[in-house]
């Protein structure tokens, strides 16, 4: 796969768009997927956000974040505005079957996870001790504001605050990131 699909695209190349079908035709399709009830609807979606992308291929711009990052935002967009229209008009249709998601996709999503699940860990680094201990305890041993009071004879209050002030500057942290990969400012 070529790194830069979109911008191939955006220039005509109809070898690009195969490419493009190719390569986030997975993502795509495991999206469309979540958001629509019927596998007919999911075809639909898939077609027009693959029209929005490449529609819309010339705006992507490789200093904001990645092609993967950019072809899921305009699926969110799209599957997101269909979600609303759907939810206007009263539902008929029975329950489909369960989502399935192929072993490539379901790949990529974990191998996401564990990149953000790194992230987060680095950044709990930064945190002052009390909060880092207390998400610690939190999420690594899965107990609760009140076992964790116990454990550290902390009282339960200070237990809440420091999880609550730890998990601010955790978002405000992983914030940061997500600017400087758009280019902004930290």
């Amino acid at each position: 796969m070529s790194p830069s699909i979109l911008p191939r695209i955006a220039a005509g190349d109809p070898a690009a768009v195969e490419e493009c079908l190719e390569h986030f035709g997975g993502l795509v399709w495991s999206l469309a997927r979540r958001f629509c009830k019927e596998h007919a609807e999911a075809e639909d979606a898939v077609q027009e956000i693959f029209i929005e992308i490449w529609r819309n291929a010339y705006r992507f711009d490789a200093g904001r974040g990645s092609e993967a990052t950019y072809v899921t935002m305009i699926a969110r967009r799209r599957l997101i505005d269909r979600y609303r229209r759907r939810s206007r008009a009263p539902d008929t249709t029975p329950v489909e079957e369960e989502l399935v998601v192929s072993p490539s996709v379901q790949h990529v999503a974990q191998a996401e996870i564990r990149d953000e699940a790194a992230r987060a860990r680095e950044h709990m680094q930064r945190l002052r001790p009390e909060e880092r201990r207390v998400l610690e305890l939190s999420i690594d041993h899965g107990l609760s504001q009140s076992e964790i009071a116990e454990i550290t004879e902390m009282p339960l209050g200070t237990v809440k605050t420091h999880a609550r002030r730890g998990l601010i500057r955790l978002r405000e942290l992983l914030g940061a990131d997500v600017q400087a990969a758009r280019g902004g400012q930290a």
